[in-house]
């Protein structure tokens, strides 16, 4: 077995040539064995095996560097420098992160998780080697998908300016070139490479420059070069930019991948090699499903079917069924997504209403002045993401969409801890960075039903709105607890006296496992489904404080900017005196595991919580 020979970065260059493909094969063997039981990124690794062993043949690391946007393909190079032992814990709790971490390995460079960054990382780092005097190799690879994100061409136009040695790798696996544009152009990239026409060119061009008609010649040169070039070669974009393009190339063929990088070493400036690559190569069910393999659930290897299936609509799911009824009760409303129909739940919704949907692509700052644009047209925008890729858009949220107060929903989906993804995607950050910005509000259901009532109330609502949700099954509790949504009114569930829990979204199924454990110990305890972050219900809170010793305010955001502190200061501003203790995340990253876990391990179960409150006022 070759993949046993690799124990350390460098080991695959002791691995013969004839054996490459091989190893390639029991790579894949490998990652759909252990990826079939932790869950993770299988799709995009499985396209990414050869492209990941030709750039560890060609490069030196950890001196070479490899920047991966998104990082989420970074599995085989993860196996090809010393941690295929760690993919039994990968993506659980203090295990193996399924993106590049630069304390896991000095193989990687820099941390990613979001996308189209790479670029603009390794600009930095070959600028920061220049600057030290250095000759290592950087290399950037992006993604097609990636490509759509408009941080990579402001990269790719600062990289034109570049004077040294710079390697952008395009993983290509859904944009189609014909072969006998590739074969032109594979031939035209070996003329152009070769150590021996770059040492003429340049010959040419030095005895040309200062003399008298020497500049004009270079250019009628360089003119009657790109005409030819604007023929055969597909990636004249990337040319008219700056760059030297090479490609296309097989993404799945070693040798032509190695050969090809080692020519991009020898070009002075910035060189972009386009890779065609299949996703979920070699695996029948990724090749034929890849969007369901691209963040897999343990699965059956046979079938490719979840071993754990669920049994209950999600909050996704419920949010896709309200979209459907809603955009069928009004024609106004449209959908915009970044990239993501299937993870929002905008799939049936873009089946139904084709013209009502747009999907962006990877452009989170764009899909929100667009929907700004929707709006300022009359129609009904809902903007569905994922809690930590509307960071990437909050001047476009707080100049386009609320400086101008205009009604575009924002359907927030993986709120929240959300687990094995890690610090990227955790969706801690939402309450404090959407509160912060005028005229924007914040709600948050405390269970499907809810959801549904929100999102009919949102839609509704002449201003900006974020209805805010979980990852993962919807909760189905307290249905008998259905009052209309009011802005920034919250919903009485319990009243009683003592203590009260003031719970956001989803830490109300949380409250209420608290609120048991205490009555069972004698403490009279209200509930309080807050609903609204901003604003946040000031009269419940002061009603609150006349009749309870203790206000505990419960939220699956960190602390800093959320509702515990809107709360504490609702408290001062209006001099009550009540105790205070405020359940949050704290300030702080939180890394990968089971969410559950994650709770346990920083305090906002119900276990963890009752021992506070009980720390607190005293046990009995």
């Amino acid at each position: 077995m070759f993949l046993e020979t690799i124990e350390k970065a460098n080991d695959i260059k002791h691995v013969g040539r004839e054996n490459w493909e091989a190893l390639a094969q029991e790579i894949r063997e490998f990652l759909i064995q252990k990826i079939s039981v932790t869950g993770g990124h299988l799709g995009s690794n499985l396209g990414a095996v050869e492209l990941t062993m030709a750039l560890h043949l060609a490069l030196e690391l950890p001196e070479d560097k490899i920047i991966w946007d998104v990082g989420h393909q970074s599995y085989t190079h993860k196996i090809l420098t010393g941690r295929k032992d760690g993919f039994e814990t990968l993506r659980q709790f203090h295990g193996l992160s399924g993106f590049p971490k630069r304390k896991e390995s000095s193989c990687d460079v820099f941390d990613t998780g979001h996308s189209s960054t790479s670029i603009s990382a390794g600009l930095g780092l070959a600028k920061a080697r220049d600057i030290a005097g250095g000759n290592n190799i950087v290399v950037s690879v992006i993604g097609d998908g990636s490509l759509t994100g408009g941080m990579a061409y402001e990269a790719l136009n600062n990289a034109a300016k570049l004077e040294t040695n710079f390697i952008v790798i395009l993983n290509d696996n859904n944009m189609s070139i014909s072969e006998n544009v590739g074969g032109v152009s594979k031939y035209l990239n070996n003329i152009r490479t070769a150590t021996g026409y770059l040492n003429l060119k340049k010959g040419i061009y030095n005895a040309l420059l200062g003399t008298r008609r020497g500049n004009s010649t270079i250019d009628k040169i360089r003119r009657a070069k790109s005409s030819f070039k604007q023929l055969v070669i597909p990636g004249m974009l990337f040319e008219d930019m700056g760059l030297t393009y090479l490609g296309p190339v097989d993404g799945h063929n070693i040798d032509d991948l190695v050969m090809v990088i080692n020519d991009a070493k020898r070009v002075r400036g910035p060189v972009l090699i386009h890779a065609l690559t299949q996703k979920g190569r070699g695996y029948v069910p990724a090749e034929r499903h890849p969007a369901r393999f691209h963040g897999a659930e343990p699965f059956d290897i046979e079938t490719g079917l979840p071993t754990k299936p669920r049994t209950s609509a999600n909050y996704t799911d419920v949010f896709s069924t309200v979209m459907c009824k809603l955009g069928q009760r009004d024609e106004r409303i449209v959908a915009i997504t970044a990239a993501m129909p299937d993870g929002t739940g905008l799939k049936r919704f873009r089946n139904m209403y084709p013209q009502r949907f747009f999907d962006v692509g990877i452009a989170e700052e764009h899909a929100v002045t667009f929907a700004a644009g929707l709006a300022a047209g009359g129609l009904k925008p809902i903007v569905a993401v994922y809690s930590s890729f509307l960071q990437r858009a909050y001047d476009q949220i707080l100049h386009d969409v609320c400086l101008q107060n205009l009604p575009v929903v924002f359907a927030i989906d993986r709120a929240g801890l959300v687990g094995s993804d890690g610090e990227t995607h955790q969706g801690i950050f939402d309450f404090t960075y959407l509160t912060g910005i005028p005229n924007m509000h914040v709600c948050a259901p405390k269970n499907k039903w809810e959801l549904s009532d929100m999102m009919k109330f949102a839609v509704n609502l002449e201003a900006p709105i974020a209805v805010r949700y979980p990852r993962g099954c919807a909760y189905d509790g307290l249905k008998e607890f259905r009052s209309p949504v009011e802005l920034g009114k919250a919903e009485w569930i319990c009243r009683e006296w003592e203590i009260a829990l003031f719970a956001v979204g989803s830490m109300v199924k949380t409250a209420e496992q608290v609120r048991g454990q205490l009555k069972e110990m004698g403490y009279g305890v209200s509930l309080i489904n807050a609903r609204f972050v901003k604003p946040i219900d000031e009269e419940a809170v002061k009603e609150a404080c006349r009749d309870h010793l203790l206000i505990v305010t419960l939220e699956e955001n960190v602390f800093c900017g959320g509702y515990g502190e809107k709360v504490l200061d609702c408290m001062n501003r209006n001099g009550l005196k009540n105790g205070l203790l405020n359940i949050s995340i704290p300030d702080a990253y939180v890394e990968h595991g089971n969410a559950e876990v994650l709770k346990r391990e920083i305090g906002i179960d119900a276990d963890s919580i009752v021992r506070r409150i009980c720390g607190m006022l005293g046990d009995r």
